[in-house]
């Protein structure tokens, strides 16, 4: 075979290779198109349906209103009727009644005068006795017709147009949600959820957040978080458990929520912190996550440590206090490099923070001090390596061979320093001791 056959029939290898890639490129994207095509239709078809739903209740609800506004309308034209008629019947049945006495006396005046002169002047003596006692003088009033109730009903058209101008605002259809989930961070046992406003002429009052187990099984959505921020630690999360997240936002001056943001699943490989069990003189929450100082001793400030080296380098720890007791210069909370025995993190190979907010490395007290901690407060530790060679001389002596850079944060203060350890860690213990009870602490 010629050299040119070969050159011929590799350039056709790689055309019908690039080819097949071109193909395969192309079925994802027509697949991609599928997938927004359904997005945009099955969504279409929620929304109407969800507009039908919801204008027919409206249409029942305003028809009871309407109908229970005019029955009581009516109700009060037929009070107004009864009260009113009442009096009038009472003053014709008084009327009548004169009448009677009147259409009786004529009767026996007339028989009077008709009669003979023998009985003429008793009958006339009883006719006028009579006649004095019906007082013929004396006539009931009868109201004139402006004081007598003329019944209306004041109708106000403006309703209709306010009505009108209601309806007209009522509701709204987007394309899009004005807010989007924008990343999900995995974080131990939870995760980091950060979203974005997408609609630049909707103004945001609040967000809210909501989670729920994905797959069949999944739970119903949850409320995970309301506020005015664009990120939220969601925790208590399952590792290696897929969730799904979505959030929506309230306008200004606005009562509804928007729509739904597109929901995006996220997971979390990474195990939660906890707090080792067994520890005397703490009492641990079924996830392991809180622990609680019970019983104190004066003489002893016992340490309660991670379960296992858990934290890395490049994440962020966060101790945050429920519940305080009694302050003491003893306590501590902070990251250490192992998990001995110690009455106080307040020792070499450990930094920590007092109640007081006095900080330590390696047992020595610094100048700077952070806020002192108390109910409510969230302590943050964040470390990155700065240098993994030893250094000046691997003499231990002089400092240590790595160098940690550590910030600790506390209330809205923080402190930087350079952490010098004796030996290569990518994981670290986390720890806690208190000398009084009553203090309570979340650590995630």
């Amino acid at each position: 075979m010629s050299v040119e056959v070969d050159v011929l029939l590799q350039e056709a290898k790689e055309s019908i290779e690039a080819a097949q890639n071109y193909r395969s490129e192309l079925q994802q994207r027509l697949n991609g198109l599928n997938h927004a095509r359904k997005q945009v239709r099955g969504s279409s078809g929620q929304a109407r349906e969800a507009l039908r739903r919801h204008f027919t209740e409206l249409q029942a609800a305003a028809g009871r209103l309407l109908t229970e506004r005019l029955n009581a309308l009516l109700a009060e034209v037929d009070t107004i009727e009864a009260d009113s008629v009442k009096p009038l019947d009472d003053c014709q049945s008084l009327i009548e009644h004169g009448v009677g006495q009147a259409d009786e006396l004529l009767r026996e005046g007339e028989a009077a005068l008709r009669c003979g002169l023998g009985e003429k002047e008793d009958k006339l003596g009883s006719f006028t006795k009579k006649a004095m006692h019906i007082q013929l003088d004396s006539l009931p009033e009868v109201p004139a017709l402006v004081d007598v109730p003329c019944v209306s009903a004041q109708l106000d058209d403006s309703v209709l147009g306010l009505l009108r101008e209601r309806v007209s605002r009522h509701g709204f259809v987007s394309s899009h949600p004005p807010a989007q989930i924008d990343e999900l961070q995995e974080r131990p046992g939870s995760i980091l959820v950060r979203w974005c406003k997408v609609d630049e002429d909707f103004a945001a009052a609040d967000y809210r957040l909501q989670y729920r187990r994905s797959g069949s099984g999944g739970s119903q959505y949850e409320d995970a978080y309301i506020g005015r921020d664009c990120e939220f630690l969601v925790l208590h999360l399952d590792p290696n458990t897929d969730y799904l997240f979505r959030v929506c936002a309230r306008g200004e001056g606005r009562t509804e929520w928007s729509p739904w943001s597109i929901p995006q699943t996220g997971y979390t490989t990474l195990t939660p912190h906890e707090w080792c069990p067994g520890t005397e003189g703490y009492i641990l929450s079924s996830r392991r996550n809180i622990a609680l100082r019970n019983d104190s001793s004066q003489s002893r400030c016992p340490v309660l440590y991670s379960n296992a080296a858990t934290y890395f380098c490049g994440q962020t720890l966060t101790f945050k206090i429920t519940a305080a007791g009694p302050m003491d210069r003893r306590d501590s909370l902070g990251v250490c490099v192992d998990s001995r025995g110690a009455e106080s993190l307040q020792r070499d190979q450990a930094v920590c923070i007092s109640t007081n907010g006095a900080v330590f490395v390696n047992g020595k007290e610094m100048t700077n001090q952070l806020p002192a901690v108390t109910v409510g407060s969230a302590v943050t530790f964040d470390m990155e390596v700065v240098n993994l060679f030893p250094i000046k001389n691997n003499n231990p002596s002089e400092g240590g061979h790595f160098k940690l850079r550590v910030t600790i944060g506390s209330g809205n203060r923080e402190v930087v320093f350079d952490w010098l350890v004796d030996q290569a860690v990518d994981c670290l213990y986390f720890g806690c001791s208190f000398v009084h009870c009553g203090w309570k602490v979340l650590v995630f």
